[in-house]
């Protein structure tokens, strides 16, 4: 497909979105469901402009779904502004931890029963599938800092943490088909897979959070620097997050995640606990952007900080989501559904997500109806997209390749029309309750 066909293509739609955007909200329908329909028209299934070699071109789809990620995670670190003293914390983390595990347990398990699929092959797909996004799942998360509400605080932040506390499985997968070193009876894997790259990603990511977010707020208050780059300190402590845990071999997704709740905590502890409304955050933030000297001395300076750098990070994410969803609309095919994704994709859906979350969460203190959304809403996208190129990266055969890029995104394909048409609905019943 020509550039200036490209061009065209992806101005038209912005162009669209732009103008017709809030029209979707009042119908069983999203942008994610648009996005993805442009590209199935684009691609094989349509007009077959463009295509996209998911198994050639893994490296580019590999990247592109890594910045979306990236983005994504920091921007739901930053939207959680509630204590780690409060034991709602507990919910999400008995999600991102017990109930991710026995979702890649029982996809295993099922993928070996039925498929007589190799273990090490159970446990990748098991891996790729479980983890939540936080990319497409913007119906269900929440909607500001300010948002206090209990289910949409547990699925946003099981999102950001599990598209972390995934890894593990992914990388215990490869090594059970040879292509990953995890040691003789597996002590590698749990030395530095486990015992170190979790806990490293979120001290790495804590640390140049809070140093940063502090740093920050000195220099505006005390010496009335660093303002107006905003974007750059966004983007900076997303880079430095990252790429200093994944040097140090620690979960760069999980470094990013604590970086933007280390700044939100940095911001909540010098704002007080009753952050300001988000009308007066927005007014503030039309009269002082060329009155430095008046941020610097106001007590709004540290929501001042995080409202920026969240509302510059959110149009990247937007920017992404587009991007990688019209990519996954071109990569479909005809006659690429493997015949066992007609069982596999409602049982993983409506059977093991359910049964995982519901043990996950036994003895909680969450309610019996949160407890069925959560259950329901758990939402595949982009995180899982990311897993899947990252392993072929490692060198899949490619037949395995395609049959699971083919599952994967079918995966994807489901979650996103039908979370997006059930969740909107679900969601205010539940808001109004």
């Amino acid at each position: 497909m020509p550039f200036e066909l490209w061009s065209a293509v992806a101005g038209a739609l912005l162009v669209s979105i732009a103008l017709i955007g809030s029209f979707f909200r009042r119908l069983p329908l999203t942008t994610t469901m648009c996005y993805f329909a442009v590209g199935v028209a684009l691609g094989p299934l349509g007009f077959g402009w463009v295509h996209i070699d998911p198994v050639a071109q893994a490296g580019l789809v590999e990247r592109l779904a890594e910045i979306a990620v990236v983005v994504s995670l920091f921007n739901t670190g930053l939207k959680l502004r509630m204590p780690f003293r409060d034991p709602l914390w507990w919910i999400p983390f008995r999600l991102a931890f017990v109930s991710m595990a026995l979702t890649v347990g029982l996809i295993a398990a099922a993928l070996v029963l039925f498929l007589h699929v190799h273990w090490g092959a159970a446990i990748l797909i098991g891996a790729i599938l479980a983890p939540t996004d936080p990319v497409l799942a913007s119906t269900v998360q929440l909607r500001s800092a300010g948002d206090d509400d209990h289910l949409r605080f547990s699925l946003t932040a099981e999102a950001g943490l599990n598209d972390g506390t995934a890894f593990p499985f992914v990388m215990l997968g490869l090594g059970l088909l040879g292509l990953h070193d995890i040691g003789a009876g597996g002590w590698q894997w749990w030395a530095i897979d486990v015992a170190w790259a979790i806990p490293g990603g979120l001290a790495i990511g804590a640390l140049f959070g809070k140093c940063t977010g502090e740093l920050v707020l000195y220099l505006r208050r005390k010496h009335r620097e660093g303002f107006g780059y905003d974007e750059f300190l966004a983007l900076g402590l997303i880079g430095l997050s990252y790429g200093v845990a994944v040097l140090f071999q620690a979960y760069g997704f999980l470094s990013v995640f604590a970086a933007g709740v280390a700044l939100r905590a940095v911001e909540r502890r010098h704002s007080g606990s009753d952050r300001p409304p988000a009308d007066v955050l927005a007014a503030e933030r039309a009269q002082r952007a060329n009155e430095p000297d008046i941020v610097a001395t106001s007590e709004q300076a540290p929501a001042y900080m995080t409202e920026s750098v969240l509302g510059f990070n959110e149009q990247i994410e937007h920017l992404s989501e587009v991007a990688l969803v019209l990519c996954l609309g071109a990569m479909l095919a005809p006659n690429d559904l493997p015949r066992a994704a007609w069982w596999f994709i409602p049982l993983l859906l409506f059977g093991i997500r359910p049964v995982a979350v519901a043990l996950g969460l036994v003895g909680s203190a969450s309610r019996k109806k949160e407890r069925w959304l959560m259950a329901f809403l758990g939402i595949r996208g982009i995180g899982s997209v990311y897993y899947l190129m990252n392993a072929i990266g490692y060198g899949l055969s490619d037949q395995f390749s395609r049959q699971l890029v083919s599952l994967v995104v079918f995966t994807v394909a489901v979650s996103i029309f039908l979370h997006g048409i059930v969740a909107p609905p679900l969601m205010r019943m539940a808001d109004k309750k």
